[in-house]
């Protein structure tokens, strides 16, 4: 049986394309330097988010913490949103690995963070506080719909860093989901941010690896951390090739996936018994939950999609998150849709 799998777009596998371009790969030692083709991933990388450097890194979560780390030292403070992903799923990294201090703040509906709650927790000048380093934003962001963060609320992001001293760091997992949504370019988003980490190995398709930007300073600090964290990696251009054709095929494509999602979306949203987020999608996540009179839980409704082939992801008792991507074609959405008809069939009260 052919699955429908949309739990997340990191269950994506390479293309054909990306497969030969492993077997083709001219390798070097990256520690040192040598692999001719990660340092040309990395050049294009940097260039796509107009930053002088970039650092090919084994995960989106080690790119994270290693950009952290950069920046802060131990017993300083990131200020993040309660539902960044650097705080919600990436195992306390920062705290448990760089003593680094997590101060979370609320994140709004649309994924951005008040300026004047940034600015209240910005900490004075005081021996018996952790020292303000960093501010981390999320584009997009995940546990906020998918929503992407604007060019304007980045620019006033960054500048309220500036002004106060601090970094402004960018988990931009799905950056160029959030450039096509919004119709303009991966720099734009990024140029306020002084790092920002973008995955390969989501909707671009790769099969590992993220790549973190910045200033060419910033980024052999990051390097460094990267050492220490057990990610420096020897002829890695074998991964690197696929990141290559990722990003050279895959980034104009992600509306298709845009567009599925809401045509899923609309098929769903005609299902009695389930409830969609306002809005969603934003990008290439739905965001859905079971109405009050359905009686089943979502893990069973989970359990009976999966016998018909579909697999979905319960992310709470009664609520899941869908992510459509490459590997989710015109059946696929209409396979999807089906089954949720038929599971919902006879669930509600």
């Amino acid at each position: 049986m052919d699955i429908v799998d949309l739990r997340s777009d990191t269950v994506t596998f390479p293309t054909p394309e990306m497969r030969t371009a492993i077997a083709r790969a001219e390798v070097g030692d990256d520690v040192f330097g040598e692999d001719p083709t990660v340092n040309r991933l990395q050049e294009m990388a940097a260039g796509l988010m107009g930053k002088e450097a970039g650092l090919f890194i084994p995960s989106g979560t080690m790119g994270n913490l290693a950009a952290i780390l950069a920046h802060c030292g131990r017993g300083e403070e990131v200020i993040l949103g309660d539902k960044a992903h650097t705080f919600l799923f990436e195992a306390g990294g920062v705290a448990a690995l760089g003593g680094v201090h997590p101060h979370t703040i609320p994140n709004q509906i649309d994924g951005t963070l008040h300026l004047e709650d940034i600015e209240a927790a910005i900490r004075p000048d005081d021996p018996h506080y952790p020292v303000t380093r960093l501010i981390a934003l999320e584009n997009t962001h995940n546990r906020c719909g998918g929503v992407a963060l604007t060019v304007e609320y980045t620019q006033a992001a960054g500048a309220l860093a500036h002004q106060h001293g601090l970094l402004l760091h960018l988990d931009g997992a799905r950056i160029f989901n959030a450039a096509i949504a919004q119709g303009v370019e991966a720099t734009e988003l990024a140029a306020p941010a002084d790092s920002i980490t973008f995955c390969l190995s989501k909707a671009l398709c790769a099969p590992v690896g993220s790549v973190l930007c910045g200033s060419k300073e910033f980024v052999d600090r990051a390097r460094r951390v990267r050492k220490q964290l057990g990610g420096g990696m020897r002829q890695a251009g074998v991964l690197a090739a696929a990141g290559i054709v990722a990003l050279e095929t895959m980034r104009d494509r992600l509306i298709e996936d845009h567009l599925r999602a809401q045509r899923l979306a609309d098929r769903l949203a005609n299902i009695p018994g389930l409830v969609l987020d306002p809005g969603t999608p934003h990008t290439n996540m739905i965001f859905l939950s079971l109405a009050d009179r359905v009686r089943v839980e979502a893990s069973e409704v989970a359990a009976r999609l999966a016998q018909s082939g579909v697999r979905i992801g319960a992310i709470g008792p009664r609520r899941f998150r869908l992510v459509t991507h490459f590997w989710i074609d015109d059946s696929g959405v209409e396979r999807a849709a089906a089954a949720f008809e038929r599971v919902m069939q006879g669930t509600m009260i």
